[in-house]
């Protein structure tokens, strides 16, 4: 039988990549590196979240005699059930403390959701009744369907939803004007070839590159690296989306900087703490009172503009590194009560 390979170098056992072979590599590199950080950064935010609403539920119950578990149970919606979607809704199951029971889905085609459905997580389709019960809404589309997926969200949308976003070829402004709403978080990441690139690919497993301290430790938000940057905006938003969380629950400016300083162990010696200025403008916050909640942020505005939180986090490297600790605490999974986290 003649061998139809005969000749053909590109299959030889020793034919290496050609050097225009060779540029594409860095393509796996990116997609890898941005599949691992856009899942752990989400996580990351949920996990936020939920604590902080847990430590408000705490804190009200010790004034109101009963606070209901729908109060402080952070509640995830997931529109679109695609790669991401998929790889997301694991990481969420495996490394938060969100319930199955708290993680609903809206996609085209409930039934790809049978084996997550076991699990008691529901899901269907109908974008804007998961809109109107979602505390976070990740939208996990296709950018050629953002323009009806906006539509089916644009009256069902409650000011406190938080849209986060994977789209990446869509800017935040734009976005936040389909929506017609401002409570937008999307994050900015920028690629790079460089020597560390290969790093990422090394794992078949979104999860189970989850749980490489390495990996960790390059995904990490304030100091990315391993050719992948993530705009400090995103940073920003994250804090101020905490605020937004305080804002909504009604709470005092005072007891919710310490909610928030609490959550990254920001009383420990040494360490600067958020004070209404880090947040506000001065002349606001000298008229704020103890007792009077901040005002809605923006998300937008925290995103595109500098802020006096961008200012003060700038300058203050023990916040950086109080950030940093409980990004990889929530990953390595250490003991969550230790940042201020209920488990």
């Amino acid at each position: 039988m003649q061998d139809l390979t005969a000749g053909l170098s590109t299959f030889s056992f020793d034919c290496g990549l050609t050097e225009d072979q060779e540029e594409l590599l860095s393509l796996r590199a990116r997609s890898a590196a941005l599949s691992i950080c856009g899942c752990a950064h989400a996580v990351f935010w949920c996990q936020l979240a939920h604590s902080l609403r847990g430590l408000i539920n705490r804190h009200t119950t010790q004034r109101v005699a009963l606070a209901s578990e729908r109060d402080s149970d952070l509640r995830v919606g997931i529109l679109g059930l695609g790669h991401t979607g998929k790889q997301l809704l694991l990481c969420l199951l495996e490394k938060t403390d969100t319930k199955p029971s708290h993680i609903k889905i809206s996609t085209r085609r409930p039934e790809t959701a049978a084996e997550f459905a076991q699990s008691g997580v529901e899901c269907y389709f109908d974008n804007g009744r998961l809109a109107a019960w979602a505390d976070v809404l990740f939208l996990c589309c296709l950018p050629s369907h953002l323009p009806k997926v906006c539509a089916s969200l644009h009256s069902h949308l409650p000011p406190r939803c938080l849209i986060y976003s994977f789209l990446s070829a869509v800017p935040v402004t734009r976005l936040a004007r389909l929506l017609g709403h401002s409570f937008v978080l999307k994050p900015q990441y920028d690629f790079s070839a460089c020597d560390r690139a290969d790093m990422w690919p090394a794992h078949g497993q979104l999860i189970t590159a989850l749980n490489d301290p390495l990996l960790i430790e390059a995904s990490c938000p304030l100091s990315v690296s391993g050719g992948i940057s993530l705009g400090a905006s995103w940073v920003y938003a994250v804090l101020y989306s905490l605020l937004n969380i305080c804002t909504s629950a009604s709470l005092g400016s005072r007891d919710a900087l310490a909610l928030i300083n609490s959550l990254f162990l920001l009383k420990e010696p040494n360490t600067v703490e958020f004070n209404a200025q880090s947040y506000v403008n001065a002349s606001y916050a000298s008229a704020l009172m103890p007792d009077e909640p901040f005002p809605w942020i923006t998300l937008t505005d925290a995103q595109t503009k500098e802020t006096p939180l961008s200012r003060f986090l700038s300058r203050s490297k023990s916040v950086q590194e109080a950030i940093s600790a409980a990004y990889k605490a929530l990953l390595e999974k250490k003991e969550m009560r230790d940042w201020g986290m209920d488990k």
